[in-house]
């Protein structure tokens, strides 16, 4: 850091500065307009914030007697037919748990600029990096975002390289990580179950060799919220995305309201409930009967959100496919087969920020 510099400094004009150029902070953007990099075109979409929409499953319900998770599985089917989204309740994990995570999450962004950027990188391939927006800079449009990506499972091959500060990142973090692991081995067996495959079908490949990537990021108060974005309508590539928040912000695209034009839902924090995002690679699965559900970040002028995105999927290489379960002569082969690592090919060459989503390369066309 140069003579002079804070670690809540954040160098910008008209353009977006490139990452040697950035000091990053939980105040980095704390300017008093937003940068025209930053602004974001108008959405003509109508907004609802009526919380009734988005679907609130009690997973507890999942290890009752038969009936009980019968229940629950078409609860968890309806959802993710309809929305490809869901929140749940009675999930196992200690509020101290959650609460330690978000804690140490904060704290991290809140170092000195020195420390964050031992992390700072711009390879999407690097197992633990840390930028800003989607790919920091080379976007056409900007994002007020900052994050730390890292891998997380399995936790005792990756947790050595995950920073060593705050003190008690690594316990309290990692924690975190292996109780949401656990939780989303149960969550896609019971979507696995839900499309008749079992719930077993899955298991061995997403729990013995499968990639969890934990998403930790920081949307500092913006000073015009309407003109910017934490982050843009996207889809997760994943299978399912968890998700715990300390604040509101998330958005989440109906796309049956409306007569099908479609709506943003926009979904509330309630402490302790966790949010379950659809991704692309159920969307394969499923062959198209699942949806994975579009969703963008917005902000907030007074407060800083702090996000813990959970994201978990097969291994590194190995393909998601559509069964021969769910394929009819009616009902054909409607997906390429796809890995994470087609996926981080995809980011590299694609603008996220412009519309391209990597669901759209895998769909078949008749």
């Amino acid at each position: 850091m140069e003579k002079g510099e804070d670690s809540s400094t954040f160098k910008m004009g008209n353009s977006a500065p490139g990452p040697a150029q950035k000091i990053i902070g939980p105040c980095a953007m704390s300017l008093p307009y937003v940068p025209d990099c930053y602004v974001v075109p108008p959405s003509c979409e109508p907004c609802d914030s009526n919380s009734e929409i988005v679907p609130t499953i009690d997973v507890s319900r999942l290890k009752g007697g038969d009936d009980e998770r019968r229940g629950v599985i078409r609860e968890l089917s309806l959802a993710c037919q309809h929305l490809g989204f869901f929140q749940i309740v009675n999930h196992g994990i200690n509020q101290n748990i959650l609460d330690d995570a978000l804690e140490v999450a904060r704290r991290f962004f809140e170092l000195p600029a020195k420390e964050k950027k031992k992390f700072m990188s711009n390879d999407v391939y690097a197992p633990v990096r840390y930028s800003t927006s989607l790919k920091d800079g080379l976007d056409k449009i900007q994002f007020w975002r900052i994050f730390l990506k890292h891998y997380a499972h399995p936790l005792h091959r990756w947790i050595h390289l995950w920073p060593e500060n705050p003190p008690g990142y690594r316990e309290k973090m990692g924690k975190f990580c292996e109780e949401v692991k656990e939780l989303s081995i149960e969550i896609m067996g019971a979507i696995t179950e839900s499309l008749g495959l079992g719930r077993d079908y899955l298991s061995s490949r997403m729990d013995e060799n499968g990639m969890q990537v934990m998403t930790v990021n920081c949307y500092p108060p913006c000073p015009d919220p309407e003109t910017a974005l934490g982050l843009p309508p996207h889809s997760d590539y994943s299978c399912i995305t968890i998700l715990l928040q300390n604040l509101a912000g998330l958005k989440i695209f109906d796309p049956m309201a409306h007569g099908g034009s479609g709506r943003w839902v926009a979904v509330p924090e309630v402490t302790g409930v966790l949010k379950v995002h659809i991704g692309d690679h159920v969307e394969v699965l499923s062959n198209g009967l699942y949806k994975s559900i579009v969703h963008k970040v917005t902000l907030n002028e007074e407060n800083t959100r702090i996000s813990l995105a959970s994201l978990h999927s097969l291994g590194m290489d190995d393909k998601m496919s559509v069964p021969c379960e769910l394929v009819t002569d009616e009902n054909p082969v409607r997906y390429k087969e796809s890995s994470f690592k087609d996926f981080l090919d995809f980011l590299v060459k694609n603008d996220i920020s412009q519309g391209d989503r990597f669901i759209d390369t895998l769909r078949i066309k008749d």
